[in-house]
């Protein structure tokens, strides 16, 4: 048994970050324990394994003998309790070790439905490894799949199913697609994207029962619109929530576990980050808890300090993210609200099938933020530009010197200059 060893439940992103952050800075024994796989993998490439672009060797970012190397000590085990006043981590085999930190990295569950389907087979969601496994097994006798929810893990199954002949039906309860994160025109390229691909797409729509045959396997689903959907597979994907399948008493709970700027609970020497960590204080215009690989790994590299002796707060800084609707890809940087409030304005430029929307304050001029749809832009262009305060016409006139897209490619800086100028008139 240990005394002083670092104890990280969780083998994600965020956790791993924070196992390869410390050893940067301290040499103490540091244990990643995770149930799930052996080593650390890419959730997000599931999708490129199941559609035979990757093998899953090559989701793993680390040699395996990295590990070892690091003197980051991995165990496959499942934590059942945690006694905080003892510093005592519990397995479920009744197995247990002292800790002199522990830190909280479970990450996030898919969220379920309020229905009973009991134990019908072919439900379920794409989010670990586990769920791959299950979809590999069972798709070639699947002829018609339904989606329940419009978030992008659906769009991810959505392009697997298709990638293997699959009838696919999505279903989203909103008007348009992700409409409490875009604009209903940037909803609408979106409609039409994942259209062109074949996929049968239901607004306004939600579930209403799912239907199974004698053997408890799925057969249809049905709406609350009374509409019948043959469907051999049904994914559950509308959202996540914190993973918080352990016990520990006393811990600091709201939607996530509760952590201060430097992402310590309000038990000493626990600690959480990831997707299962609510900030008390987020910053303007972020929210508490963001599910996403890049938040995820900065407060992991943060944490690695602090446990190391370098107390560093948590600063989230500027809103990032990427993703990828079959062909179209999106980035975002800044904040870009579905719908604008009166003193923001907003600027569209649109050309074959691509689309580029930026929000600034009406009075000021400031740069808020930017979406950009089949148009690949420089981080670091735009980092620079949030960090410095810059007005949207500064933005406008350096806007050729953003673009990423490979040689060759159409940069639009031009056109977009002269659609904003015509725009402002």
């Amino acid at each position: 048994m240990n005394t002083g060893k670092i104890y990280i439940v969780g083998n994600g992103v965020a956790g791993v970050n924070t196992a390869i952050s410390f050893r940067k800075h301290a040499t103490d024994p540091i244990c990643i324990v995770s149930d799930e796989s052996d080593y650390f993998y890419s959730r997000t490439a599931l999708m490129y394994i199941f559609m035979g672009q990757m093998r899953f060797k090559d989701t793993k970012p680390y040699e395996d003998s990295f590990w070892d190397d690091q003197k980051i000590e991995l165990k496959k085990a499942r934590v059942k309790r945690i006694e905080s006043e003892s510093k005592k981590i519990i397995f479920e085999d009744g197995s247990w070790d002292t800790y002199s930190k522990l830190v909280i990295a479970t990450g996030s569950v898919p969220l379920k439905l309020p229905l009973d389907y009991g134990k019908l087979k072919g439900i379920c969601s794409l989010y670990h490894l586990q769920d791959l496994e299950n979809l590999s097994q069972i798709y070639s006798k699947i002829k018609q799949a339904s989606i329940i929810g419009g978030g992008l893990i659906g769009v991810e199954l959505a392009e697997m199913l298709v990638s293997k002949g699959i009838e696919v039906n999505f279903l989203i309860r909103e008007a348009y697609f992700w409409s409490n994160v875009i604009s209903e025109k940037e909803g609408k390229l979106i409609e039409q994207q994942i259209r062109k691909h074949g996929v049968k797409l239901y607004f306004n729509t939600e579930l209403k029962a799912f239907e199974g045959n004698e053997n408890s396997e799925l057969v249809a689903i049905e709406t609350l619109n009374n509409e019948r959907i043959l469907s051999q597979y049904a994914a559950i994907t509308i959202g996540v929530k914190p993973n918080l399948n352990f016990e520990l008493e006393g811990l600091g709970i709201n939607k996530g576990i509760k952590v201060d700027e430097y992402l310590q609970t309000n038990i000493a020497d626990v600690f959480a980050v990831g997707d299962c960590a609510e900030l008390a204080s987020p910053e303007k215009g972020r929210r508490a808890i963001e599910a996403v690989w890049y938040t995820a790994r900065q407060m992991g590299e943060t944490l690695g300090k602090t446990l190391a002796g370098n107390k560093t707060k948590y600063e989230q800084g500027n809103w990032f993210n990427s993703a990828k609707f079959f062909d179209l890809e999106y980035q975002t940087y800044g904040i870009v609200p579905a719908v604008c409030a009166p003193n923001v304005a907003e600027f569209y430029f649109e050309k074959e099938g691509k689309l580029i929307r930026i929000v600034f304050e009406k009075d000021s001029r400031l740069f808020l933020g930017i979406n950009t749809w089949g148009i690949r832009l420089r981080q670091d262009f735009f980092e620079k530009i949030l960090d410095q305060k810059r007005p949207i016409d500064f933005v406008i006139d350096k806007i050729e010197f953003s673009f990423f897209d490979p040689e060759f490619y159409p940069k639009y800086g031009k056109q977009i200059k002269s659609t904003f100028k015509t725009a402002a008139k």
